[in-house]
């Protein structure tokens, strides 16, 4: 199992760094919001398969850890998995608008405003998240830091007072990012018929963005749905189908829906990969590339 979720991790971290490349390698790209926000998913899902695949390698191998190595490695997870939901939330605004109110485009999404925007993400994660540290640190004894647990969010949070208050966060976070998605792709699929252009591929786009988006918001319950399959199919590596569901899943599909699948990226990236091969295996043609 650990050789398994190492190879995927690694597989698709490299995919991510190469596609991280090559958006700082195009100014025209930079200058997109689409891509900034695009490339800020990218980076986040980077982040977060090293640790949550850090933390899974620490439960299968070591059993238990240190609270304060597995803090190191569990609020950033956390931080990074709530990410996601809001950053796809914003993209299917930033879509909404590019399809509904194209005129408006370029005075509401800048670059400026995007960079913004992404603030507001970690922002609004962090805030989710630093009230259970301060909840640990005033409940638990000094002894507790000094001892070693099994490294799963709920076991080190697991204060009445921060279950609750995760809960009604995460379905706050839930019924306002579906709320956005269905909102904004069904404006953009009444567009689309409306004009009677790419209607096809516009709903194959919206079911494929929101299966994607379907599985990143299933960390919010992924607690629970472990719980329910734990009590149906004892015995059963549950954990380890989670993990590779809920947390390397939806990283996989990322780069292939809002990367490889846009002509413009596509092209930048199929150009700047075949570029850095060729360069490794023929160092003297450099000069000739560039």
């Amino acid at each position: 199992m650990n050789t398994t979720v190492i190879a995927l991790g690694l597989t698709i971290n490299y995919i991510n760094a190469a596609m991280i490349h090559t958006f700082h390698k195009h100014d025209i790209l930079k200058r997109n919001p689409r891509y900034i926000l695009f490339i800020h998913l990218v980076l986040n899902d980077l982040l977060l398969l090293t640790t949550s695949i850090t933390l899974f390698i620490f439960i299968f191998t070591l059993n238990t850890v240190y609270v304060p190595i597995c803090l190191v490695f569990l609020l950033p997870t956390t931080l990074t998995s709530l990410n996601s939901p809001l950053n796809l939330a914003f993209m299917a605004a930033e879509c909404y608008i590019s399809v509904c109110v194209p005129l408006r485009y370029e005075n509401i999404c800048t670059v400026k405003r995007t960079y913004i925007v992404i603030g507001i993400i970690w922002a609004l994660s962090s805030l989710t998240i630093l009230p259970d540290l301060f909840i640990l640190l005033a409940t638990e004894p000094p002894q507790f830091f000094n001892s070693r647990v099994f490294c799963e969010k709920d076991k080190v949070f697991g204060s009445s007072l921060s279950i609750k208050k995760r809960d009604a966060t995460n379905i706050l976070f839930l019924v306002v990012v579906w709320i956005t998605l269905f909102y904004t792709y069904f404006r953009i699929l009444f567009v689309a018929k409306a004009a009677a252009s790419n209607a096809k591929k516009a709903r194959n786009t919206i079911l494929i963005h929101g299966f994607q988006l379907l599985l990143c918001m299933m960390i919010y319950v992924q607690p629970l749905l472990i719980q329910v399959f734990t009590y149906l199919f004892p015995g059963a590596p549950i954990f380890y189908v989670a993990f590779i569901i809920f947390q390397i899943l939806p990283r996989f599909l990322s780069p292939i829906i809002y990367g490889l699948r846009d002509k413009t990226f596509r092209k930048y990236f199929i150009r700047t990969v075949v570029c850095t091969i060729t360069i490794k295996i023929h160092p003297n043609k450099r000069m000739m590339l560039e």
